[in-house]
C-alpha cells in the first residue's frame, strides 16, 4: 500500500475489529484502507476531524452512520483512478442495493461480458474504497468468494461481518 504523504489521514474505529484509514485531500477521498491493529499509522493521522475539516467530518459521520445501521449509501467525493473497465465494474457495484448480493457472473453479465468473472474479481481487489464502493456485496456462485485480495482469514471475516450487518447474505 502506497500512501501519499501530502494527504490527510483519519483512523476510523469500526465494530468489525479492523479500523479504516481514510486518505483524503482537497480533491476528495483518495482511499479507504483496512488498517491492521498495531501497525503504526502515517504521520499526522487523527482520530477526529477538526471543525474546519468538512470532508474529514463527512467521512467520519457517514462511516459511523453506516456502522450504526443509519446509512445505506454514501455521497462522499471519491478520487477514482482506474481503467475504463474497472470504473464500469465499480459503478455496477454502487448499484447493488444495500442488503443484497450479486455473483461475479451476474456483474459480468450486467456489464455485457459474461466471461469476465475473473476480471470482475480483479477489479474488486483493486477497489480503493471498500464499504463505500461495496465490493463486499459480490460473492462467488458457490460461496462467499474472496475479499481484499484474500480467500481466507481476517479479510473474509470482515466480508462476512459486512454482509451480516447489511442482512444480505447468510452463507
Amino acid at each position: 500500500m502506497v500512501l501519499d504523504p501530502a494527504s490527510d489521514f483519519l483512523i476510523v474505529a469500526t465494530p468489525m475489529g479492523t479500523p479504516l484509514l481514510a486518505e483524503y485531500d482537497s480533491a476528495g477521498v483518495r482511499a479507504l484502507h483496512y488498517w491492521r491493529q498495531g501497525d503504526h499509522p502515517p504521520a499526522r493521522t487523527r482520530d477526529d476531524a477538526p471543525r474546519g475539516d468538512a470532508l474529514g467530518r463527512a467521512i467520519l459521520a457517514q462511516l459511523r452512520e453506516y456502522f450504526a445501521g443509519q446509512r445505506r449509501e454514501f455521497d462522499l467525493p471519491l478520487v477514482i483512478e482506474g481503467t475504463e473497465f474497472r470504473r464500469r465494474v465499480w459503478d455496477a457495484l454502487r448499484r447493488i442495493p444495500y442488503g443484497e448480493v450479486r455473483t461475479y457472473g451476474e456483474v459480468a453479465r450486467e456489464l455485457g461480458n459474461p466471461s469476465a468473472t475473473r476480471a470482475i474479481g480483479q477489479a474488486n481487489r483493486e477497489n480503493r474504497f471498500p464499504i463505500v464502493i461495496p465490493c463486499h456485496r459480490v460473492v462467488a456462485a458457490g460461496g462467499i468468494g474472496g475479499y481484499a485480495g484474500s480467500e481466507s482469514g481476517t479479510e473474509i471475516d470482515t466480508k462476512r461481518w459486512l454482509l451480516r450487518h447489511e442482512g444480505g447474505y447468510r452463507g
